[in-house]
């Protein structure tokens, strides 16, 4: 245990494990710091496989879930089992990222306790509270507390000074899911075997340009969902493309898509990807199609055109750069513009060469230093 300013991180799903474990690092590495680790658990499987990944031991390991849990129950039980971990812990800073509901708990437990809350990934905004819902008002409620906002770019801090939050608060650091990215890059250069798990769908859909699919928003659930499997189905019928969907663990999702999409030749649904074979997937497909947040910054930075299937986003930077594009859930829109990127190379080639504007590789360390003062 090190004795310099203990820094408590708190976080609960995959995406957020994925963006915090460079922080980790980086501040584990650093004798300014004594750093500890507190998960909520809640994604279970799919958080343990990046602490694995990254080599990390939770101090605390919460494990909140339960079977038909409520939005509110799973609030109450993050917001008092946090507090108890800031009561034993009594750190300098809770780090959190996002705007899952462990986050709005961690902070808002900090806030109960006057300690200062760093927000990684702060300041992403679509304008809209029920997309994405209910993480748009977690990020809002965060930033009310917060005492240091990390903003990934220049917009997100923009958004930030439009709410009156403090400009001194405020620091561009670039989102560490590059940093991440660039770890795993260099793991999977080092180990082509960590990734030998895609080898058979590759081999199975060689010569096809291959469309990766992701696809779980509760805001698109019913309705929406079923529009999704239905333009992919439809991009399916060509020869020239194959679909991979690692598919969410949600019963819902999994029922519409085997419906529409089971038993065709041209779609794989698969069960989750781990966080290496999921970035191999996207640096083997022609297009991403998705609904998720965090695939919106990732596919870019490997060159990856994205189609957006939500009617609006947090993440306006990759529109605007022309890295993505919001398609929204209409099966005609979804296959027009899926199929512009298949047929006119030049218009695919606009995308993938936009510059991505979700930073460097270098945010870790940048909010180190913040950290540090």
């Amino acid at each position: 245990m090190g004795s310099g300013a203990r820094i408590l991180v708190v976080f609960g799903t995959r995406p957020e494990a994925i963006k915090l474990f460079p922080l980790i690092h980086a501040l584990e590495a650093d004798p300014r710091f004594d750093v500890r680790v507190c998960v909520s658990a809640q994604h279970r499987e799919m958080l343990d496989q990046v602490l694995g990944l990254a080599g990390i031991v939770p101090d605390h390991d919460l494990d909140l879930m339960r079977e038909g849990q409520s939005l509110d129950d799973l609030t109450a039980l993050a917001l008092t089992g946090i507090g108890k971990v800031l009561d034993e812990e009594c750190p300098d800073w809770v780090v959190v990222q996002g705007d899952t509901t462990t986050v709005m708990a961690a902070a808002l437990a900090a806030h109960y306790r006057q300690i200062p809350v760093c927000h990684v990934e702060a300041g992403l905004r679509s304008g809209d509270l029920s997309q994405p819902w209910p993480e748009e008002a977690n990020r809002r409620m965060v930033a009310a507390i917060a005492s240091l906002h990390c903003a990934p770019t220049r917009t997100s801090a923009a958004a930030l000074l439009r709410e009156n939050i403090p400009s001194d608060t405020i620091h561009v650091t670039g989102n560490t899911v590059i940093d991440a990215l660039h770890w795993v890059s260099q793991r999977t250069d080092a180990e082509p075997s960590l990734v030998s798990g895609m080898t058979e769908l590759e081999q199975r859909f060689a010569g096809k340009r291959i469309i990766g699919l992701t696809s779980h928003r509760r805001e698109n659930l019913g309705q929406g969902m079923a529009n999704i499997a239905k333009a992919v189905r439809h991009v399916a019928s060509r020869d020239d493309a194959a679909v991979i969907f690692p598919m969410h663990r949600n019963p819902e999702v999994r029922a519409i898509m085997h419906e529409q999409l089971g038993g065709l030749d041209n779609v794989a649904l698969i069960e989750p990807l781990d966080y290496l074979h999921f970035t191999r997937l996207l640096s083997v497909c022609h297009i991403v199609l998705t609904d998720s947040g965090g695939v919106q910054e990732e596919a870019p930075a490997l060159g990856k055109p994205v189609l957006v299937m939500r009617e609006t986003t947090e993440r306006p930077e990759g529109v605007t750069a022309g890295t993505a594009r919001l398609v929204g859930t209409c099966p005609h829109r979804i296959v027009r513009e899926t199929e512009r990127l298949l047929d006119d190379p030049r218009a695919h080639a606009a995308m993938a060469r936009a510059h991505n504007p979700y930073g460097d590789g270098k945010s870790a360390q940048r909010i180190c230093e913040l950290l540090a003062g």
